[in-house]
């Protein structure tokens, strides 16, 4: 009996224990208010079922959540991902063509550039944009927040100066398969978010990178008389957590269909932070974890489902998403816990302790 409650008490103790009880959770809730939600069928060559459309929906969350994830490991913050992703998929969409084309009749595929210069081009854009945040924070020496907040405002006017302030409509029909089409029965999307998330976490625990971005986040004076180049890797960061960020955009504007400056990617920074802190990722730098990054990312995104198909009135979702984070937060707190274990398990007056 000793054996087991040393065993439960080890598991509790993981820092994915909460995030994965609390996304077991919401699917068991899903899953008595809808009785075909865990049902997954196969028509027309593909998968279907709400746990497919849950990580579909997911994907762009958790692309920027895995580089948020790096980048408050570092000890910053970036969130001006948000307005990366509108730049990012309003480029891609400007360069496509935002007409139709008929011609004898029937609407005609048109690019007004090839896809993968589009592709290439969103994405490098994206990666400028991290490279302006790291040099800002690491050679400049500005407070992440406030460098990232510059982005955050002018990357809004940056994505209606490109679209014009209109909303781009995207009729190239190739583009679609990137947010919307299936590979092997499942979402493309899907495999993209699974192919960088695998990458990086063969980077952070086969090579050192791991180790070097524990050591800016946890001592970056120690860490730089230890030989690691923190600014350069602290650039680094930036610059890949705003590639990802361009990738979502890609994804988020083929599955719509459009690019709309003013509203694509609003409040993605909201939620990618709280995907990373969901996962046991530590806001002071350091500790941080990836797969956790994913967990959380997974738990946003099966909440809202849950808020949506419950029938939650609109205006109160976001309070409700907003008490659910917290409590998580709370049984991941050591110090609640003891808090809690405390008052629960505290002895009665007057009994006597053997």
């Amino acid at each position: 009996m000793t054996e087991q409650n040393s065993l439960i008490r080890t598991v509790l103790q993981h820092r994915l224990a909460w995030p994965v009880a609390t996304l077991v959770l919401l699917l068991a809730l899903n899953a008595a208010f809808n009785p075909t939600f865990l049902h997954i069928e196969w028509r027309d060559g593909h998968l279907y079922g709400s746990l497919i459309d849950i990580l579909n929906r997911a994907a762009p969350l958790v692309l920027v959540a895995l580089g948020m994830t790096l980048v408050i490991a570092t000890r910053g913050i970036d969130i001006s991902v948000g307005a990366v992703v509108a730049i990012a998929a309003a480029l891609a969409a400007a360069m496509i063509g935002g007409s139709l084309v008929v011609k004898d009749g029937a609407a005609a595929e048109v690019s007004r550039f090839p896809m993968s210069l589009a592709i290439a081009a969103a994405l490098a854009v994206a990666a400028v944009c991290g490279l302006w945040n790291g040099l800002l924070v690491a050679r400049i020496g500005m407070q992440p927040i406030i460098a990232t907040l510059i982005l955050m405002v002018a990357g809004r006017g940056i994505a209606q100066l490109i679209t014009g302030g209109q909303i781009i409509t995207i009729y190239y029909a190739p583009y679609f398969f990137i947010g919307g089409g299936y590979l092997l029965g499942l979402p493309f999307a899907l495999f993209i978010a699974a192919g960088v998330a695998v990458l990086m976490y063969l980077a952070v625990t086969r090579t050192a990178l791991g180790l070097f971005i524990q050591s800016v986040g946890i001592n970056p004076a120690a860490a730089h008389l230890a030989g690691v180049r923190a600014r350069r890797l602290i650039v680094g960061v930036y610059v890949f957590c705003a590639f990802c960020a361009g990738l979502a955009g890609l994804i988020i504007s083929s599955n719509v269909k459009s690019a709309d400056g003013n509203n694509a990617g609003l409040l993605l920074e909201l939620d990618a932070i709280l995907a990373v802190t969901l996962g046991g990722t530590a806001l002071t730098g350091g500790r941080f974890s990836l797969v956790g990054s994913v967990i959380g990312a997974l738990i946003i995104q099966t909440l809202t489902y849950a808020i949506y198909s419950m029938g939650v009135p609109p205006e109160i979702n976001l309070v409700v998403k907003a008490v659910v984070v917290f409590l998580v937060m709370l049984l991941q707190s050591a110090e609640f816990r003891a808090q809690l274990r405390s008052l629960v398990f505290r002895p009665v007056r007057g009994e006597v302790r053997s």
